[in-house]
């Protein structure tokens, strides 16, 4: 992170192996291609730019193109709304870039402690910047992990997937959660690349995780909106939970996750059955 035209270069040169020629309408021309995707030559005359501007900005070089330009570059690589984002962000254009100035320590505001609180049946929880779990309501702790008991450093999602074994144990498809995380990690690290907690949480995972090092080579990046979790919980049993996530005015780098399920189901009974566990827990605290 600390070199961010490495990151640009890296992700850039990605993109462009993986783009197909076919679906950018380009001609075959009869030739052998001797690397997969697209040609530096080709993604610049998709973008309308010369080849020379677009070998220098894919080799890390410091331009700043103009929003028209990168988003033509972005659909001549045939990048989504979140790898335009991203690739936004790698170039130092991207709207988050002012948060070189946040504090390095966030926090929850009370009221949004009181509408995690409020959400009795349904498990919720914020998170920050570096995906670091700010704060949870009971109903989450007990599905997912009991995050306050663990030290603030490692109050972290990412942290908590690729480390804890009852995570592992927990995802039915662990992979493509931990796949997914990596992809949302690299997306938000774009946004932050001087925060020095950042780079030592991906430092850290890179190390102890084989895992973490091949998906974070890859270079893909992922914006959790909404999904689907499939969970085998050690009390109640196999579920399946949706979740939405809102941004929360005024705290660009705190999410709120709502985990619902649909009505009438196993999963409902399951997490029902979960929110009766912990009652008397919650009702022994407050007497």
């Amino acid at each position: 992170m600390a070199d961010i035209n490495r990151e640009l270069a890296d992700f850039l040169k990605r993109a462009r192996s993986q783009s197909d020629p076919l679906r950018a309408g380009l001609p075959t021309d009869g030739r052998v291609r001797r690397v997969a995707g697209l040609r530096r030559e080709e993604v610049a005359l998709l973008a309308g730019v010369s080849t020379d501007y677009y070998t220098r900005l894919e080799q890390g070089r410091k331009i700043t193109p103009s929003p028209g330009v990168l988003d033509a570059i972005a659909r001549a690589l045939d990048l989504d709304t979140v790898g335009r984002a991203h690739l936004g962000n790698l170039i130092g254009a991207g709207p988050v870039r002012t948060s070189r100035t946040a504090p390095s320590v966030q926090r929850v505001r009370p009221g949004l402690h009181q509408l995690l609180d409020a959400l009795e049946s349904q498990p919720a929880m914020i998170l920050g910047r570096r995906m670091d779990i700010l704060a949870s309501n009971s109903l989450a702790r007990a599905l997912f992990a009991d995050f306050d008991a663990l030290k603030p450093r490692h109050r972290n999602y990412a942290r908590w997937l690729f480390f804890d074994d009852a995570a592992h144990e927990l995802f039915v498809d662990w992979d493509a959660q931990a796949r997914a995380a990596v992809e949302s990690l690299r997306f938000a690290a774009a946004g932050h690349p001087d925060d020095r907690l950042t780079v030592e949480l991906i430092e850290e995972l890179s190390q102890k995780s084989g895992d973490f090092r091949q998906w974070w080579a890859e270079h893909r990046v992922y914006q959790r909106t909404f999904g689907t979790k499939r969970l085998h919980h050690p009390i109640v049993g196999d579920l399946s939970v949706d979740y939405e996530t809102l941004s929360l005015p005024g705290d660009p780098d705190q999410t709120l996750f709502i985990y619902t399920t649909e009505p009438a189901t196993s999963s409902r009974q399951a997490l029902d059955l979960l929110v009766s566990w912990i009652q008397p827990a919650a009702t022994s605290r407050t007497e």
